[in-house]
């Protein structure tokens, strides 16, 4: 279904989004979809204040962490049983 978006504009910045239009060779109406989905692209998808919560409970590093040289080791060992249970 599709919905009708009334938008009241100046003589002058109708004659421009015209004219900017023609010159794609598009309608006035093609135009402005396509601005408007530029600009709903540019939106950010999550919330500011969602993205900011999440910045900070990552940066004050409260997870699992383990001894860097027993982590490299463990990852050198599930790398090795790829190995062996792939060939």
């Amino acid at each position: 279904m599709t919905q009708r978006l009334q938008v009241l504009l100046d003589e002058d910045e109708f004659a421009e989004i015209r004219r900017i239009a023609k010159r794609h060779r598009m309608t006035v109406a093609e135009w402005v979809r396509q601005a408007l989905r530029l600009a709903r692209a540019d939106e950010p998808y999550a919330a500011p204040t969602r993205k900011l919560a999440a910045v900070r409970e990552a940066a004050r590093g409260d997870y699992p962490t383990a001894d860097i040289d027993q982590m490299l080791a463990e990852t050198a060992l599930g790398q090795l049983d790829g190995l062996e249970g792939g060939a």
